[in-house]
């Protein structure tokens, strides 16, 4: 591991230790010195490989600070100074993704009506983050006009053309590309670069829209606050909202699980378990019609949503593309669930509720405020929608590139005799002299996976300022908490309204759901895109960590499911097998039993 201290963040405003691994970390700001794992944690929630942080980190912290700047709360001489190998938007630290809280938080202030620790409930739900400590202009007139007018902008425009324009660039991209297995080595290089520039334009994008989701939400959520006494009122409003794409797997999972219940040779397949069911299958597909009907429309899911997956932002990693029996485990999940679970009822449900509070809220309302209060709510839903849209955008590109990749390493592992994945311990100003002689490459190599296991063996912490903790000083993944007793409870935030009871399972890898049947309660450290279907057969989804516009938060929305976010600690403190009561719309998690 090394004898480095603070893993990847040195003093404020300095660089790495000397003996720390560059791919481990940016620098920290010396300006804005307080960093976080939320939000972030849900999109890379595992140690960054080599790899993937020399292609990302550079076209993430640019495309952060557009976005940033782009809002007008932060003034472009602001940032111009500041090299874009320190961490201003967001950065890795002892190999984990953080956002800047500090930046965050001097938009949160400038924001009209705003303080600093807006940022705090819109990004992390509840804990205890370092405290705030006003900047230098921290209040600053000419940004918070240039906020106003961003924000009346973005609440007035009704199309967003441009998330179209961005799905036809990534079909073109994908157009580019030649089948990995009929391309040359240099073709499957050269597929990278490609990928970069695109990269960055599809994330700024999406950060773009994922500002404008938060602070559109913020303002809709401070109207029923101040104006009808309900801040919790947001949450059912932007329930049941449709066309949500983290949630459409969810759906074409159901639909296959019930041609799997309704077929005694499918049932009898699955009741074989995953392990060699795509085999099995694809056998069975010969000779009987129902088992031919599914391997047909599971081919049409993977080529729809193959891209998606646990850890779906790194190229490292596979996905239900790259290794179907991850999405087979969720269909043999769904398999046991009622019909009154399918996705679309309970979305309809939603949208009928979200239509009557939006009409009992409007009527409560004074009649000026009444057309504002429609235009915001119309631009929450629109911009919650769209951040879902330029997420998924993004994912195709870069399946797309992880395709390509995963076969560069194919051919390079039976090149050196090394291991599978070996091309992304490498840095990508590496990659041709690994090409050319992989071989050379094995002591650096077995070295950063060393580094990479010993990160992954513990648990980043959740806020830090200036500079990270000691390795030694993290929590293992192995260390245990006391457990809750029956009477006990974790309050957390609420994520959909609703009371439910029932055994907690305790999941910490969607492609191992240990046994989750459906009444249970989802007990999850986090959530992203490859959960999304363990929350059908759930009775309520509990979360560690997360806030009003977290993955779990916009699906349970979705498919009408208690949750409770930034439950801390849960998925240590809540025995698997417990009983527990959840409160969706106070946010609190009971052990009853």
């Amino acid at each position: 591991m090394g004898p480095w201290k603070a893993v990847g963040g040195g003093e404020p405003g300095g660089s790495r230790p000397h003996d720390a691994p560059a791919w481990v970390g940016n620098d920290t700001s010396e300006r804005f010195p307080i960093y976080t794992r939320g939000n972030v944690g849900e999109v890379y929630p595992e140690v960054f490989t080599p790899l993937s942080f020399s292609v990302a980190s550079e076209a993430g912290e640019r495309a952060m600070r557009n976005a940033i700047v782009d809002s007008g709360l932060v003034r472009p001489s602001e940032l111009e100074d500041i090299p874009l190998t320190t961490a201003v938007g967001s950065g890795v630290f002892g190999g984990y993704a953080y956002l800047n809280l500090s930046i965050q938080r001097l938009m949160a202030a400038r924001a009209i009506g705003g303080n600093a620790t807006d940022a705090d409930v819109n990004l992390l739900g509840i804990g205890e983050p370092p405290p705030h400590e006003p900047l230098p202009n921290e209040r600053n007139l000419v940004a918070s006009l240039a906020g106003v007018r961003y924000l009346w902008r973005t609440v007035r425009r009704t199309e967003l053309s441009e998330l179209a324009d961005d799905q036809r660039r990534v079909d073109h991209y994908l157009g580019l590309l030649h089948d990995p297995a009929r391309s040359t080595d240099e073709e499957l290089r050269r597929s990278i670069e490609l990928f970069m520039p695109l990269f960055a334009e599809l994330f700024e994008r999406h950060l773009k829209i994922s500002f404008a989701a938060g602070m559109i939400v913020a303002v809709l959520s401070g109207i029923c606050e101040r104006q009808l006494d309900d801040p919790t009122l947001t949450v059912g409003l932007l329930a049941g909202l449709g066309e949500v794409d983290s949630a459409a797997p969810s759906q074409a999972l159901w639909d296959l699980s019930r041609l799997a219940n309704r077929s005694p040779k499918l049932t009898a397949l699955f009741d074989d378990g995953v392990e060699g069911l795509a085999q099995r299958l694809h056998e069975a597909s010969a000779d009987d019609p129902d088992c031919a009907r599914f391997v047909e429309r599971f081919a049409v899911f993977l080529e729809r949503f193959g891209s998606r997956g646990p850890n779906e932002w790194d190229t490292a990693f596979d996905t239900w593309g790259t290794d179907p029996t991850l999405a087979l485990t969720l269909v043999e999940r769904m398999r046991a669930a009622e019909e009154s679970n399918d996705p679309s009822r309970q979305q309809k449900r939603l949208a009928a509720e979200a239509a009557e509070l939006e009409a009992d809220a409007t009527n409560r309302l004074p009649r000026p405020l009444r057309p504002l209060f429609r235009r915001v709510l119309a631009a929450a839903r629109r911009y919650s929608r769209s951040r879902e849209r330029t997420k998924t955008t993004v994912i195709r590109a870069i399946h797309g590139a992880r395709l390509q990749s995963m076969e560069l390493d194919r051919r390079l592992v039976g090149r050196s005799g090394g291991q599978k994945g070996d091309i992304w311990f490498v840095l990508q100003e590496e990659l041709d002299g690994y090409r050319a002689d992989p071989s050379s490459y094995r002591s650096v190599i077995a070295g950063r996976r060393a580094t990479h296991r010993a990160l992954a063996e513990r648990v980043p912490p959740f806020f830090f300022a200036g500079s990270q903790p000691p390795l030694e000083e993290w929590e293992l993944r192995t260390a245990t908490r006391p457990e809750l007793e029956p009477g006990d409870s974790i309050t957390g935030l609420p994520g959909c309204p609703g009371v439910a009871r029932g055994t907690a399972r305790v999941v910490t890898d969607p492609g191992d759901p240990r046994g989750l049947q459906p009444g249970d309660v989802l007990i999850a450290p986090l959530t992203d895109p490859a959960w999304t279907p363990l929350f059908v057969p759930a009775e309520a989804v509990v979360v560690d960590v997360g806030a009003i516009m977290s993955h779990a938060v916009i699906v349970s929305r979705e498919l009408g499911i208690p949750c409770v976010v930034s439950a801390t600690g849960a998925t240590k403190r809540i025995a698997d097998g417990a009983i527990v009561e959840v409160d969706g719309s106070r946010g609190t998690v009971t052990v009853v039993g």
